[in-house]
C-alpha cells in the first residue's frame, strides 16, 4: 500500500503525519525521540505494515509540525497524541515510542489508558537527566542553534562500533537532527527536564512492553529496569545498542515489537 502523507490540524498545530498498511487493520501509533522526525522509523515500517496500520507523526516542534511558543509539557505532548486519535477517528491503538516518544507513551498509560491496546516504551526513563543538563543545553541550542549540539548528541545515539560502520545512517540522522527547529528542540528539552513520572507509571495498566539498549548512556539498562519493574506484568528486552535501538539493533528490534503486538 502506497504511504498517505497528510496534516492534521490539533488544538493550535498542524502535525504531519504517515499512515502506512491497510485502512481496516490495528493501529499502531509510533511516536518519535527528541531531535529526530518520523523518518527514524523507516527501518519498521516494511514488517509493520503487513499487520497494522501504522500511524507515524512529527512530534510538536519537530520535522514539519507546527512549531508553537515553548517551553512545552509532556501533558502537552501527551494530549496532542489524544488529538490525533480523535482527528484520526482511532478509539484505540497500539501505542511505540522511543526516548521522548516512550516518556509520551508513560503519559498517555496513565491518564488515557482507555485509548491503548499494547504500549511500548523503547530506550526511555521516568525521568531523564538533571535540570541542570537540560538548561545548559537550552543555552547551547539556543546560542547556537541545534547544529551546535548535534554531533555530540548523534555520537550518543549509538555504539562506537556503529558509528564506525554505518558512515551514511550517521550522516541521515545527523541531517535529521539538523532540520529539526531550534525552537522545537528547545521547548521539547523543557518539557523533559520538568518531567518527572516515577511516581506515576505504576497506574499504567495497559500490557507494556519496555526496551532497553545495553549501551545506551542517555537512558541506561538500570531505567529500562525501573519501568518494566513498577509495570504491572511488564515484559523486558535489553538490545545489543545504544540509544536510537530501532535503528542500530533495527531487525531484533522489529521481531521484538512483532512478538510482543501479535501476542
Amino acid at each position: 500500500m502506497i504511504p498517505c502523507d497528510l496534516f492534521v490540524d490539533i488544538d493550535d498545530a498542524r502535525f504531519h503525519c504517515r499512515i502506512d498498511g491497510e485502512a481496516g487493520a490495528p493501529a499502531l501509533v509510533l511516536c518519535n525521540g527528541l531531535g529526530t522526525d518520523l523518518g527514524m522509523w523507516d527501518p519498521q515500517i516494511a514488517a509493520l505494515a503487513n499487520t497494522f496500520r501504522v500511524v507515524r507523526y512529527d512530534s510538536r516542534g519537530h520535522g514539519t509540525s507546527s512549531v508553537t511558543p515553548g517551553p512545552y509539557s509532556i501533558e502537552r505532548l501527551g494530549r496532542d497524541v489524544v488529538g490525533l486519535f480523535d482527528a484520526l477517528r482511532i478509539e484505540r491503538a497500539h501505542f511505540c515510542g522511543l526516548s521522548m516518544g516512550g516518556i509520551t507513551g508513560m503519559w498517555l498509560g496513565i491518564h488515557f489508558p482507555q485509548r491503548l491496546q499494547r504500549l511500548v516504551l523503547a530506550n526511555t526513563a521516568a525521568r531523564i537527566g538533571s535540570a541542570d543538563t537540560w538548561n545548559t543545553r537550552i543555552e547551547k541550542v539556543r546560542g547556537g542553534g541545534v547544529p551546535a549540539i548535534s554531533l555530540a548528541v548523534v555520537e550518543r545515539w549509538f555504539t562506537p562500533a556503529f558509528l564506525a560502520g554505518n558512515a551514511a545512517t550517521i550522516a541521515d540522522m545527523l541531517q535529521m537532527m539538523e532540520r529539526t527547529p531550534a525552537e522545537g528542540y528547545i521547548a521539547c528539552c523543557a518539557a523533559i527536564r520538568d518531567m518527572d513520572l516515577r511516581d506515576g507509571v505504576a497506574a499504567i495498566t495497559a500490557p507494556t512492553l519496555v526496551i532497553a539498549g545495553t549501551h545506551d548512556i542517555a537512558t541506561p539498562v538500570a531505567d529500562g529496569r525501573f519501568l518494566a519493574d513498577r509495570i504491572a506484568g511488564a515484559q523486558f528486552n535489553e538490545l545489543d545498542a545504544a540509544h536510537i535501538s530501532n535503528i542500530e539493533a533495527g531487525p531484533a528490534f522489529t521481531h521484538a515489537l512483532l512478538a510482543f503486538l501479535n501476542a
